[in-house]
């Protein structure tokens, strides 16, 4: 018993469990159950339910008490297995009672699917013919045929409830007859409302599934993979559903405790809602599919496949176990979602192709070959040793396909050129590699991811005008970041190679197994020292920049000729020798008690004694030629002022202050 989940809905496979061949000693199959604990728990469910040819068909009875799988068809008449109707592939259809074969006849062209009208007691068979076949069940002869448009019918089916008969064409049309009038009351044409902007066919879809639900609602398979929901009233479809592997639909069948439509190709089983279109589980079975049967009133499903054993699912959420099998609602609560190990781990399962291409189709029919299904088990020792010889280069091949695959893992990690701005794309290079970080460690502390700095629109000008750019010959960029330049060299390295990737995207270079790329080559442990290193050398290079610039400026100056240049003095000025810048330069060589002396000598410096015994130090500073100036200019406007300034002595009063002017 295995068990899958998708979305959250358990399927349990009753027939996907660990089957011992029947060739095996009893000895080797007491050792492989000591070996795997699972084949000691492994319950058969249903014993001996395997045939010995493949089936298209899978039908229970109405009671629920018979399970029955045919080729080409079938149909129960009765409640249990004692009346049986079989269509056979040549032609024939056979009627079986209780006791077994009871009669059998001929209809006039090779039929693929017949229904049962049960207020006439007909039987309606189409085929590779445009008529539908007619055959009573009382009068035991056949009646008139039934003349469709189409040039072979593949389906049929009948409403439950007011009887109409449809039957599906090979041009992807569906037609349908009313059976006390014998004549066609609708016509819908369910190739062209298959196909959709998205849709993709090669031919023109047929009709290969059809099935009533309830009075108003029809389900249509194609040939390309379509399920179609219909409303009686209504031409167009409510829901188009697509498989999307381009195979037949096998099998529709409705589950109504759900409002589920479960449909099935030759590959995958789907459930969907047949409101929304939602869909609520699949599967995939190991065997290709030719027919799905619900067990009535529980969650037991059925298929039919092209393999000589049925598989059988059983899933809770759509009800519970069949009466005869109702443990397994307490089986299932106690077993757990493990995966399937291989139970035959001394035998290899080969098909006649393995046989060949290994050059021991000739051991079929020996000892060393058991037939099984589709293939042939053998021994996995003598299995490695003829692969080995076989194909002596395998090694080299299983080693060319995993470099390809760890090719394929870092191409996915690589950065795009497309994404980088045209500006600064170095730098929005290191914050693309930082922000992958961050998300890293963000993912195992479980905490929110901070919003991408290049993906901001306040610094968005950064990385579109280029005078955002950033000077990394400049002397402050490479002393600030000492490590800059050698971390922008690995990336230039980088956005070389992503640029030569896409010129070269078929010729890329095989990376050597076991050695690791330069991008992911770790520095951690000297990233000290390359700090020092980098420093120095950028001093180092920066000194020799600057020594190169003055052996050019030198090699202008002695290129470049001497010529005489005039200055005019301002109105004003005087012209002063250049001894004056010499003399300066004297004075600043000597010492500060010789300079007091001589500023002392000249009258600007005044040294006196204090009270307390020290010494107090008075300084006149110079005056420049402009300050003379413009004193001597105050002083003589103060003598020109004065020169011109009255007298007024002869406004006093005679009578003395306080008195008024009369």
């Amino acid at each position: 018993m295995q068990v899958s989940s998708l979305n959250e809905v358990k399927i349990y496979s009753l027939s996907a469990g660990r089957s011992l061949p029947e060739w095996l000693s009893d000895r080797k199959k007491r050792a492989l159950q000591k070996k795997d604990v699972d084949i000691r728990r492994r319950i058969e469910l249903i014993q001996d339910f395997e045939m010995p040819t493949v089936s298209t068909k899978i039908k229970v009875s109405r009671d629920g008490q018979y399970i029955m799988a045919v080729v080409v068809t079938f149909e129960i008449l009765s409640d249990d297995y004692s009346k049986i109707v079989f269509l056979q592939c040549d032609r024939y259809v056979e009627f079986h009672s209780q006791h077994g074969h009871y009669y059998r006849t001929r209809i006039p062209k090779f039929g693929r699917d017949f229904s049962y009208h049960y207020p006439s007691c007909d039987l309606y068979f189409v085929g590779s013919s445009s008529e539908v076949y007619r055959l009573n069940l009382e009068q035991g002869r056949f009646l008139n045929s039934l003349p469709t448009d189409a040039s072979e019918n593949n389906v049929c089916d009948i409403n439950p409830v007011h009887y109409l008969f449809a039957t599906g064409t090979a041009e992807g049309k569906v037609e349908c007859w009313d059976p006390r009038t014998r004549n066609r009351v609708g016509l819908l044409d369910c190739a062209l409302s298959s196909v959709t902007a998205d849709t993709e066919v090669d031919c023109l879809p047929s009709i290969s599934a059809l099935k009533f639900d309830g009075a108003l609602n029809m389900a249509v398979g194609t040939s390309t993979g379509q399920v179609l929901l219909y409303d009686l009233r209504s031409s167009n479809p409510l829901i188009v559903k697509d498989h999307q592997y381009g195979l037949p639909i096998k099998s529709i069948q409705f589950q109504h405790q759900l409002d589920l439509i479960i449909s099935a190709d030759s590959r995958i089983i789907k459930m969907w809602n047949k409101d929304t279109g939602k869909i609520f589980t699949s599967m995939e079975p190991e065997y290709d599919i030719n027919d799905v049967c619900l067990y009535p009133n529980s969650g037991m499903l059925m298929t039919a496949n092209e393999a000589p054993r049925m598989n059988i699912y059983y899933m809770p959420v759509l009800g519970p176990a069949p009466k005869w099998c109702s443990f397994l609602d307490n089986l299932t609560e106690e077993l757990e979602e493990n995966p399937e190990s291989t139970v035959y781990d001394d035998y290899k399962f080969v098909t006649r192709k393995d046989l060949e291409n290994l050059g021991l189709a000739h051991l079929i029919g020996s000892s060393l070959l058991r037939a099984y299904m589709h293939g042939f088990f053998m021994d996995i020792r003598l299995y490695h040793k003829a692969k080995m010889m076989a194909n002596p280069f395998a090694y080299e091949e299983y080693r060319r396909e995993k470099i390809r695959q760890k090719i394929e893992e870092t191409r996915a990690q690589r950065v795009q050129l497309k994404k980088l701005p045209k500006v600064n794309k170095e730098l929005a290079l290191k914050l693309i590699e930082e922000e992958g970080e961050e998300q890293q460690a963000t993912r195992k502390r479980k905490q929110k991811n901070l919003p991408s700095l290049l993906k901001d629109d306040r610094f968005k000008v950064m990385f579109e005008n280029p005078d955002f750019q950033v000077d990394e010959q400049s002397e402050e960029f490479r002393l600030l970041n000492p490590l800059v330049s050698k971390i922008s060299e690995k990336r230039k390295k980088k956005l070389k190679l992503l640029q030569e990737q896409e010129a070269r995207e078929q010729e890329e270079e095989e990376e050597p197994e076991g050695k690791p790329s330069d991008a992911e080559s770790s520095e951690s442990s000297d990233d000290e020292k390359g700090w020092v290193e980098e420093v120095r050398k950028q001093r180092k290079l920066l000194r020799q920049e600057e020594k190169v610039k003055r052996q050019e400026r030198f090699k202008e100056d002695q290129q470049t000729l001497l010529k005489p240049q005039f200055f005019e003095i301002k109105e004003g000025e005087e012209f002063r020798s250049f001894k004056d810048s010499a003399k300066k330069q004297k004075l600043m060589k000597k010492t500060l008690g010789d300079r007091l002396k001589l500023e002392e000598k000249l009258g600007t410096l005044n040294v006196s004694d204090t009270t307390v015994g020290s010494k107090q130090a008075t300084f006149k500073l110079k005056k420049t030629e402009h300050q003379k100036k413009q004193q001597e200019a105050e002083k003589q406007h103060r003598q020109e002022r004065k020169a011109l300034r009255r007298s007024a002595s002869h406004l006093k009063s005679k009578h003395g202050r306080g008195q008024r002017f009369h």
